[in-house]
């Protein structure tokens, strides 16, 4: 009975709060409402949300159950949000399911806006810069040649090229952050990871963060979910053990002998924030989960487009074949010959603007009252950047849905889009990002030519499906392998 009174209450006081904030929200110049309460159930929210311009403008405010956020949709008002006003939209919300996977806050990408946040950004991008300067670029260039081994005796067979490039992107993280790159090892990540992403997105815990009190009730999926964070925390815990075990003073093997021994001289020299050992913990987990599946999603809607493309393929191999001269095998494409390799780099900025791995950026939250766009906005407001709406934004790009990577080589052209955000909160991994998607890209097309396994090229539409990321309709490629120029 108690239970059931609870039950009852739970919605009302919800309701009452919900009126409580409009009516102290009164005196404001608020962006214009969309009418409902069920946007988040919308499949490829993202494109939704881009719908939602035509009648309300680029900057409104929507109802995601009982919670109201400001959805931003133009290169304009985002970049006025997170680059010019920074400090003021710098915060990230703390939703249930944020507090769930995030190890008592201690994590980066979800954390709340923070001296100690800021400390623990800087000890990942250290970390990072660390490897970019000593062994980052020889070990992707190492893995993405024995990938393309790989790939050359399943040359001729119909391949699920996302798997293939999912597992490639895993290895060079185990690798950069724990010195492994063991099969067994990586694929126990890559699945733990697979799994804690695809439960995560599931509507039955996106929708905790819209109506928590439906907490309450039972949930099998919550309960799956509880179960995936602590199988990655007990995987992750055994490698922090195993590094503190064996670690030599002022010597780093990989990126979390750097972090702890970094986090240590941290703690001993002060400052405005302790971190943790759990700070080390959730950067091993950002690091994973934003530099495998995302990472892998970006080549292989590359892939589709060059199936769509075969002309553009084409050029490519061409520039490839002129620019670095013919293959040979085990022959390296060095990170500094982008600058050689103009459509190569168009290419790769049309797919991030077309097809962004994370379409609506992490939920920031305002840490004071500000404003965009001449509209009001709170303090403590849930803000979203719907970087799709900035990528096919027709103030900026020309026929925005059409893929044209000449567009970026022509005079005056936007350098690039903003797929990996941009202020405060942009992705730390975005070099490590590029890096690999240039090496990889390149790599695959002076080995092999790619062709539709099935006689037609994949669909480029996402699975009709309810996320905030536009997922891939699954498909295969036939690699054909190119001609060799033997050593002389």
């Amino acid at each position: 009975m108690l239970l059931l009174a609870l039950l009852l209450l739970l919605p009302l006081l919800a309701a009452a709060r919900l009126l409580w904030g409009q009516w102290m929200l009164r005196t404001l110049h608020l962006p214009p409402l969309a009418p409902g309460f069920l946007h988040l159930l919308q499949p490829n929210l993202p494109i939704h949300l881009l719908g939602l311009t035509q009648k309300l403008g680029p900057v409104y405010r929507v109802r995601l159950g009982l919670q109201e956020v400001v959805v931003l949709n133009s290169k304009k008002t985002i970049e006025e949000a997170m680059v010019k006003k920074w400090v003021d939209f710098a915060g990230r919300p703390q939703t249930p399911s944020f507090k769930m996977v995030s190890q008592n806050n201690q994590d980066l990408s979800v954390g709340d806006y923070s001296p100690l946040w800021k400390a623990h950004k800087k000890l990942i991008r250290s970390a990072l810069l660390l490897s970019m300067r000593n062994s980052m670029e020889p070990l992707v260039q190492e893995l993405t040649l024995e990938f393309c081994e790989r790939m050359q005796a399943q040359a001729g067979a119909p391949l699920a090229i996302h798997k293939e490039f999912s597992l490639l992107t895993c290895t060079i993280i185990c690798y950069l952050t724990f010195g492994n790159k063991e099969d067994s090892m990586v694929r126990a990540f890559h699945d733990c990871i697979q799994d804690l992403l695809s439960t995560w997105h599931h509507w039955s815990i996106l929708i905790l963060d819209i109506v928590p009190f439906l907490r309450f009730f039972p949930n099998p999926v919550l309960w799956k979910l509880k179960r995936i964070i602590k199988r990655r925390d007990h995987m992750v815990k055994e490698q922090l053990r195993q590094h503190k075990d064996s670690l030599v003073v002022g010597q780093w093997r990989d990126m979390t002998d750097y972090m702890l021994q970094e986090m240590k001289k941290q703690r001993v020299e002060g400052g405005a924030g302790q971190l943790l050992e759990g700070h080390v913990h959730m950067a091993m987990v950002d690091l994973f989960i934003g530099g495998t599946d995302t990472i892998a999603s970006t080549l292989s809607w590359a892939v589709a487009f060059l199936l769509h493309h075969p002309e553009i393929q084409w050029r490519l191999q061409e520039e490839l074949d002129r620019e670095l001269g013919p293959r040979v095998p085990n022959s390296w494409v060095q990170y500094k010959d982008r600058t050689r390799l103009p459509l190569l780099n168009a290419t790769i900025a049309e797919v991030l603007r077309l097809r962004s791995s994370v379409p609506l950026a992490l939920p920031h939250r305002t840490t004071r009252p500000s404003s965009i766009l001449g509209y009001d906005i709170p303090e403590g407001m849930t803000i979203i950047p719907n970087l799709l709406g900035a990528h096919l934004d027709d103030a900026i790009w020309e026929q925005p849905h059409e893929f044209r990577p000449e567009r970026f080589l022509e005079p005056g052209a936007p350098s690039r889009a903003l797929a990996f955000g941009c202020g405060a909160r942009v992705c730390v991994g975005e070099p490590l990002a590029r890096l690999e998607i240039f090496v990889v890209l390149a790599q695959l097309l002076r080995a092999f030519t790619l062709l539709p396994a099935a006689g037609h090229p994949p669909s480029l539409q996402p699975l009709d499906k309810q996320s905030t990321s536009l997922w891939m309709q699954p498909f295969e490629v036939l690699l054909q392998p190119r001609t060799p120029v033997p050593r002389a």
